[in-house]
């Protein structure tokens, strides 16, 4: 993140990071809501010489923007959207609990919600866990996001538990000689749906 800071690139981090119920086995997810172009974001990055094994476009339903994903092992990367994102997409990030690198330097925590629908909400010695079910209007509030945003990811992560695992609609990995856009753009060639939602307006 400070990486990025020192290109001008605004970033955050979400999950259980910005949350601070960590554990050994949590990723460490940097989102740019607003990167200019993805030569920018990875020129950051080399300019500190962080290395990136895989890059990889990834669209989760048809219905969301296409993602750019920079991983720098199995358990941290850096994503951007390619196209504009519905406010659903973007409070994804608020509803899990995102945090700025400044509060982070405070070792500042944030309120979200968990994979198990469980608001984790700091506390001075540690964290309280509520179950966000039935609670769906209190809980937007308290994190700052529409009701629907809240529906959305209650659906999504109980389809998640009765059927295991979803997987996402295009996940395609880069070549070392092609940038997103390119790929981006080959990709919305050949495939109609992906084309129909980078010239969708909002």
């Amino acid at each position: 993140m400070e990486a990025l800071e020192k290109s001008l690139l605004e970033s955050v981090v979400h999950g259980s990071i910005a949350r601070g119920d960590v554990t050994k086995r949590s990723d460490i997810d940097i989102f740019i809501a607003a990167a200019p172009s993805s030569f920018a974001v990875e020129v950051a990055l080399e300019k500190v010489e962080i290395p990136v094994i895989r890059r990889l476009l990834v669209q989760a339903t048809p219905a969301y923007a296409m993602k750019a994903y920079l991983e720098m092992d199995d358990s941290m990367r850096v994503s951007f959207p390619l196209m504009r994102m519905r406010r659903v997409e973007r409070e994804f990030y608020r509803f899990g609990g995102e945090t700025s690198i400044v509060d982070l330097r405070k070792n500042l925590r944030v309120s979200g919600v968990d994979k198990r629908l469980m608001l984790i909400e700091p506390t001075c010695l540690g964290h309280r866990e509520t179950s966000i079910m039935g609670r769906e209007e209190q809980v937007a509030k308290t994190l700052g996001v529409s009701v629907e945003t809240v529906l959305d990811r209650v659906h999504a992560l109980l389809k998640r538990d009765m059927v295991g695992r979803t997987g996402v609609f295009i996940e395609r990995e880069l070549s070392s000689d092609e940038t997103f856009e390119q790929a981006l753009k080959r990709l919305a060639d050949e495939k109609p749906a992906v084309r129909r939602r980078l010239t969708k307006p909002f």
